[in-house]
C-alpha cells in the first residue's frame, strides 16, 4: 500500500473509532430508574417511528410554502390552517403506547409544534387586523399576485383601472394619517378625509407591510412586463405611479410617524431571519405573518431606528408554551431579577479582591482597560479557544471529535455589522468584533473596552468549543430530522450552561476573570428583564439601553447595538431570554443527573448533544425514563418558585 493511501486509511479508522467512542458514551437506556450505557456496537439503535412522518411533513410544508409565498395572504393562512389540522388529525390516529421512547418524544414534539403553528396563525391574523386601517389596499395587491400564480387569464385594460384606483387609495390613506398627526382640536384644512391616528409601533409594522406589498406588486408586474406587449401598453404608467405612491407612503410613515430618517426609498434588500405563517423553522409572533424589511441603516450614536414591535402577553404565553417553559412572563422576569442580585453580590466579592471595595462598577471599568493592541485580537482569540478545548478534555467533560477541533475558523466582523452585533458571534466560524481604522475614536475605544481580554475569555468557548461550534457539529450528525423543533433554549441555553459549569469548575483564575464571566451573566439577566418588559409594553427601547448601561456596565454604543439587535425583528421574542433560562434548565438537569451519581459529566454532556436542538424538558424525559402520554403538558418547574 502506498504511504498516501496508508495515511488515508489510518485517518478513516481514527474517525470511525472516535465516532464509536462518542456513541458508546452518549447512547443511554434507562432500567429501573437508573441510567446505563448502551454500546452502539452491541445493540441496534432503531430510528424513531415518527421520523418518516416528520421528514414527510417537512418537505410537504416546504412545497406549500413555495406555492403560497405571500405571508400576508388570507388564503395562505387558510391553506396552512388546513395543513396543520390534517397533520394533527393524523397524529391522533397513531398508536402512541406502542412507540419507543424516541418515538413518543418525537410525537409530543410534533404535536406541540403543530398546535403552536395553529395558534400563530390566529395571532398573526390579529396583528394584521391592527394595521388594516393603514393598508386597506393590501387585499387587492395580494389578489393580483395570487391570480397570476393560479395562471388565470389577465384583462390588461381592466387591470390598468385597478392600479389607478389603488394609487388613489394609497394617497387617501396618507392624507388620513397626515390629518391624524395634527394636534387635537385643530381643524382639518383638507376636510376631505377622516383623520387616522396610529401608534408608533403599529406604524412601524405598517411600514414593513407596505414594503412587502411593494415587493409583491413588483413580482407580479415583472412577470408580464415585456412578455405581454398589450399588458405593458396599458399598465406601465399606472404601475409606476402606484409604486411611487407606495414608496412615498412608506417613507412618510417611517419619517413622520415612526420618527426614523430613511437612507433611501424602498424596502431593504436584506429581510429579517424569520418567515412566518408556515415558513421554514419555528415561527414567531413578532412580525404579524409577513417578512420584516427595513429601509433604514444604523448610525453610531443614533437610537432613533430602534422601535420594535411588542407582541403582548397572550403571544408571549403562546411562545412560552411552545418552548415548554411552565412559567408566566412575570415569573421569568422575577428569575432574571433574582439571578441579577446573585451576580451583583459576586461582583462585589471580586471587586474587593481588586481593592475597589463594594464599588464593582469601578472594578469593571478597570477590567475594561485590559484589552490587547490593535492587530493582536485574532491571536488572543485563538489562544482562548485552545485553552477552552484543553479545559474540557482535561476534566473529561465532553467528547470533542478531532474533526470538530480541526474545522473551526475565524473571520473579522465589519464595522457596519458591529453596530448591530458589538460582540463575538460564533459557530463553525467565530466572527471577531474589534475596531478598524475607519471607526471614530470613541467607537474604537468602546469596541476595545467591550471586547477586552477578560470579557473575551468568558465568551470564546461559548461560541466555539464546547459551545456553538460543537453543538452544530453534533446536531448535523445526530437526529437531524428534529431540526424543525429547534429552540434557542437548547442552542443558546447550552452555550450559557457551559458558562455556569465553567464557573463552578473554577475556570476563572483571577478576580478579573470572574468579573468578565459575571459581566456576561448579568448581561443575560438584563436581556430577560428588558426583552420581556418591552413585549409587555412596560419598557421603551431607550429604557432598555439605560438598563444595560446602568445596571450591567455596558458601553453606551454597545448597549444600543444590543437593544437594536434584540428588537429589530430578526430574532424571536423569546430569543434573548433563552440564553439564561435555557442555561438554567440544563444546569438544573445536570444537578439532577450528575450530582446524584446517575451519570458522569461526560455522559451527560454527550447526551445533551445527541438529542439535537429540542426543548430541554423532552431531553429530561429521555434521561429520566419519564412515563409519557400523548396529551403531555409541560410541568417541569426547573427553577422552583421565583
Amino acid at each position: 500500500m502506498r504511504s498516501g493511501s496508508r495515511a488515508l486509511a489510518c485517518a478513516l479508522i481514527s474517525i470511525l473509532v472516535s465516532s464509536f467512542h462518542f456513541r458508546s458514551e452518549a447512547q443511554n437506556s434507562k432500567t429501573d430508574g437508573k441510567v446505563t450505557t448502551k454500546t452502539a456496537g452491541h445493540a441496534e439503535i432503531k430510528d424513531s417511528e415518527m421520523r418518516p412522518q416528520i421528514e414527510r411533513y417537512t418537505v410537504d410544508r416546504g412545497s406549500l410554502t413555495r406555492a403560497f409565498p405571500v405571508p400576508m395572504s388570507p388564503s395562505r393562512r387558510e391553506r396552512f390552517k388546513q395543513f396543520y389540522s390534517e397533520w394533527l388529525a393524523s397524529l391522533a390516529r397513531l398508536d402512541f403506547e406502542r412507540m419507543s421512547e424516541d418515538g413518543q418524544i418525537d410525537y409530543i414534539l410534533f404535536k406541540n409544534h403543530l398546535e403552536y403553528e395553529l395558534r400563530q396563525l390566529n395571532i398573526q391574523a390579529g396583528q394584521l387586523d391592527e394595521i388594516q386601517a393603514l393598508i386597506p389596499f393590501a387585499k387587492t395587491i395580494i389578489d393580483l399576485e395570487e391570480t397570476r400564480r393560479r395562471m388565470e387569464p389577465i384583462d390588461s385594460a381592466r387591470v390598468a383601472v385597478t392600479l389607478t384606483d389603488l394609487r388613489k387609495v394609497v394617497d387617501e390613506r396618507r392624507r388620513a394619517v397626515e390629518a391624524g398627526l395634527r394636534s387635537e382640536g385643530q381643524a382639518n384644512s383638507t376636510n376631505d378625509v377622516e383623520p387616522l391616528k396610529i401608534k408608533k409601533t403599529l406604524a412601524n409594522r405598517g411600514v414593513t407591510a407596505v414594503n412587502n406589498l411593494r415587493t409583491i406588486l413588483r413580482n407580479w408586474y415583472t412577470f408580464y412586463d415585456g412578455y405581454d406587449p398589450l399588458f405593458t401598453w396599458w399598465n406601465e404608467e399606472p404601475y409606476k405611479s402606484l409604486d411611487q405612491s407606495l414608496t412615498g407612503y412608506a417613507s412618510f410613515l417611517t419619517e413622520k410617524v415612526v420618527g426614523i430618517r430613511t437612507e433611501s426609498s424602498g424596502p431593504s434588500a436584506t429581510p429579517a431571519n424569520r418567515n412566518l405563517g408556515g415558513g421554514g423553522g419555528q415561527s414567531s409572533a413578532g412580525t404579524a405573518g409577513f417578512q420584516r424589511s427595513t429601509s433604514t441603516m444604523a448610525r453610531p450614536g443614533d437610537t432613533s431606528d430602534i422601535v420594535g414591535d411588542p407582541i403582548g402577553r397572550d403571544a408571549l404565553i403562546s411562545e412560552l408554551k411552545s418552548e415548554m417553559i411552565p412559567y408566566t412572563p412575570e415569573e421569568i422576569i422575577a428569575i432574571g431579577e433574582k439571578e441579577m442580585a446573585w451576580c451583583e453580590n459576586e461582583m462585589k466579592k471580586a471587586s474587593r479582591e481588586l481593592g475597589y471595595g463594594d464599588d464593582w462598577h469601578k472594578a469593571l471599568e478597570f477590567v475594561k482597560t485590559q484589552y490587547v493592541k490593535p492587530g493582536e485580537q485574532p491571536e488572543m482569540i485563538r489562544g482562548l479557544a485552545l485553552e477552552a478545548i484543553k479545559f474540557v478534555e482535561d476534566k473529561d467533560l465532553v467528547t470533542v471529535p478531532q474533526l470538530a477541533k480541526d474545522t473551526w475558523r475565524m473571520e473579522m466582523m465589519t464595522p457596519e455589522r458591529q453596530l448591530v452585533s458589538p460582540f463575538f458571534l460564533g459557530g463553525e466560524t467565530i466572527l471577531v468584533s474589534f475596531p478598524t481604522n475607519t471607526m471614530a475614536h470613541e467607537q474604537k475605544m468602546m469596541s476595545m473596552r467591550g471586547n477586552n481580554i477578560h470579557f473575551a475569555r468568558a465568551t470564546v468557548f461559548h461560541e466555539l468549543i464546547p459551545g456553538h461550534h460543537l453543538q452544530g457539529f453534533m446536531a448535523a450528525r445526530n437526529k437531524p430530522y428534529r431540526a424543525i423543533f429547534g429552540t434557542p433554549f437548547w442552542t443558546e441555553g447550552n452555550a450559557l450552561y457551559w458558562e455556569l459549569l465553567f464557573w463552578d469548575l473554577n475556570f476563572a483564575k483571577s478576580p478579573e476573570n470572574k468579573i468578565g464571566m459575571l459581566f456576561w451573566r448579568m448581561h443575560r439577566c438584563a436581556r430577560i428583564i428588558f426583552s420581556l418588559s418591552f413585549h409587555l409594553e412596560k419598557m421603551t427601547p431607550q429604557e432598555c439601553i439605560d438598563l444595560l448601561v446602568n445596571k450591567v456596565g455596558h458601553e453606551r454604543d454597545n448597549a444600543t447595538a444590543e437593544v437594536r439587535r434584540s428588537l429589530d425583528g430578526s430574532y424571536g421574542p423569546l430569543y434573548q431570554i433563552a440564553y439564561l433560562i435555557g442555561g438554567l434548565q440544563q444546569y438544573a438537569l445536570h444537578k439532577e443527573m450528575v450530582a446524584s451519581g446517575k451519570m458522569t459529566n461526560r455522559a451527560f454532556n454527550d447526551a445533551l448533544l445527541m438529542e439535537n436542538r429540542i426543548p430541554i424538558e423532552m431531553i429530561r424525559a429521555s434521561l429520566t425514563n419519564q412515563k409519557l402520554t400523548r396529551d403531555f403538558s409541560t410541568n417541569w418547574k426547573f427553577y422552583g418558585t421565583p
